[in-house]
This record gives structure tokens, C-alpha cells and sequence, in this order.
């Protein structure tokens, strides 16, 4: 009986790393693709094994100018602080920048409101209608946040979009021709260096101090730490400012906040 149970332990031994292997290979990112207006748009996505079967959240996370999605999906790692969610880094393609690269060599993101017109639209509105076919997706909890240039094209998309989103989370960034288009209230989560020496502090003040009165909130805001200041708006339409002391770039501790500040809303 001995080499049979031995035989037994063996199988069962290689059908558990087998069904090990299997999950975590459904987990690692993929890259997928679409065509829009003739060009091949791509996109990282960690796809958690349950979305098929269960309502997954979306995360959308937009690179800066000059970024790729790859090192967008290392640095926020947001699969791993909300397993249960889809999250998606898209690509951009080579785009004149607003305040640098005038002669668009590099990747970003088109800031025209024409929705018709603009490749970078309708890359989103591709992305979101494939993983509604292909996966069961909460339409509840889809979320976008972005860098700099991502951080506006996130604003972009709260004035386009904003009926696809249950809150938004822009970064290092201000809204400039998009403020007077700022009108639907949405929770709101903005990031910002207290010495960003390319997207100005005044220029993001203006933008988030726009957010704040669209969304009726209070005047005084609490603060939840070092980084963090809480208001609360009407209708459950919050906004949460992070400020840093350092530039232009991304803190690693801003992470979690902006995943605990999704898993705060869902879509009215």
C-alpha cells in the first residue's frame, strides 16, 4: 500500500502546483491591443482571476509625458494594494507636449475636449467597451487617475467621461482650458509638489480650488495626515488634497492613499 499512497501524494502534489500555476498566470499582466484610427493602441492590464465571474472594479492610470505604461504599472503597483480590481496602464503615442516637447517626439496624451476628433478618447472608450464584453465589470467602481500630462488627460476624461467614473485622482497637474469645462461633481483626490517647478502650485491651485466649489465642499478641511487634507463635499462628492514638499515627481506613499480614497465611492 505504501507506493501507492506515495503514487497518490506524488498526483496530488502536481495537480496543486498545476492549479497554482494556472491562477497565477491568469494574474500577470498581459498586454492587449486595439486599432484606433489606423494606429495599434496598447495597454498593461492585470486582470485578477474573479473577473470573470464576480463585479470587478476598473483602474485606469495614465503615464506623463515622455512616460510608458510599463513604468506606470511598476511604480503605482496598485495590483498589488487591491487585488480584486482590473488595473489598466494604456499607452500614449508621440503628442506635442503642452509645456515641453513642442516638437512631440515623445509619448503623451491629446488634451482636445473634441471627443470625436481626439485618438486618445477614443482609445479609452475602446479599452472600457472591451473589458465590459470580455469580463464582469462593476459599473460602479471605475476610477482613473494620471501623472502630469496623464493627471490632465484624467481631468479630460472628468469632463467628457464623467458619467463613467465613480471618482478621479490626478496628479501633479492643473486643468487650464478644461477649468471652465469642470462642472460635474465628482469625488476628487489631487496631488500636488510644493515645488513643482514645471506644473506651477498656482496653476494646480486654481484647478483644485475649482473641484472644491463644484463640489460643495467645506471651507475647512481636516487633515487626515502629514500629506493629506480631507473636505467634505455635498452628496458625498469628497475631495482630499495631498501636498508634498518635493517637484514634479511621484511619491511612493501616495499609493495607498489613492487606493483608500477608490474604495471610498462608488458611482451615484
Amino acid at each position: 500500500m505504501q507506493p501507492n499512497h506515495t503514487l497518490k501524494a506524488k498526483i496530488w502534489t502536481l495537480l496543486m502546483f498545476i492549479s497554482i500555476g494556472t491562477a497565477l498566470a491568469q494574474e500577470l499582466p498581459k498586454t492587449l491591443e486595439w486599432t484606433i484610427k489606423g494606429q495599434i493602441r496598447k495597454a498593461l492590464v492585470y486582470i485578477p482571476a474573479s473577473a470573470k465571474t464576480k463585479p470587478t472594479p476598473i483602474i485606469f492610470a495614465f503615464h506623463g509625458h515622455g512616460g510608458t505604461m510599463l513604468n506606470m504599472f511598476r511604480t503605482r503597483g496598485f495590483e498589488k494594494l487591491w487585488p480584486e480590481a482590473i488595473f489598466i496602464c494604456p499607452q500614449g503615442l508621440n503628442t506635442v507636449g503642452i509645456l515641453t516637447d513642442p516638437e512631440g517626439k515623445k509619448s503623451g496624451w491629446v488634451m482636445s475636449n473634441q471627443t470625436n476628433d481626439n485618438r486618445d478618447l477614443q482609445f479609452f472608450d475602446a479599452m472600457l467597451k472591451t473589458l465590459r464584453t470580455d469580463y464582469n465589470i462593476n459599473n460602479s467602481r471605475i476610477y482613473a487617475t494620471g501623472h502630469s500630462n496623464g493627471g490632465g488627460f484624467t481631468y479630460l476624461l472628468w469632463t467628457t467621461r464623467a458619467n463613467e467614473f465613480a471618482a478621479f485622482a490626478p496628479t501633479a497637474t492643473a486643468g487650464g482650458k478644461l477649468i471652465p469645462l469642470l462642472n460635474t461633481p465628482k469625488p476628487g483626490f489631487h496631488l500636488m509638489g510644493e515645488a513643482d517647478p514645471l506644473v506651477k502650485p498656482n496653476w494646480q491651485k486654481i484647478t483644485y480650488n475649482k473641484i472644491l466649489r463644484i463640489n460643495g465642499c467645506t471651507q475647512e478641511g481636516s487633515k487626515l495626515d502629514s500629506n493629506i487634507t480631507a473636505y467634505t463635499g455635498k452628496n458625498g462628492n469628497d475631495f482630499e488634497l495631498f501636498i508634498h514638499s518635493g517637484g514634479h515627481e511621484y511619491p511612493k506613499n501616495a499609493n495607498q492613499p489613492i487606493i483608500d480614497f477608490f474604495k471610498k465611492y462608488t458611482k451615484k
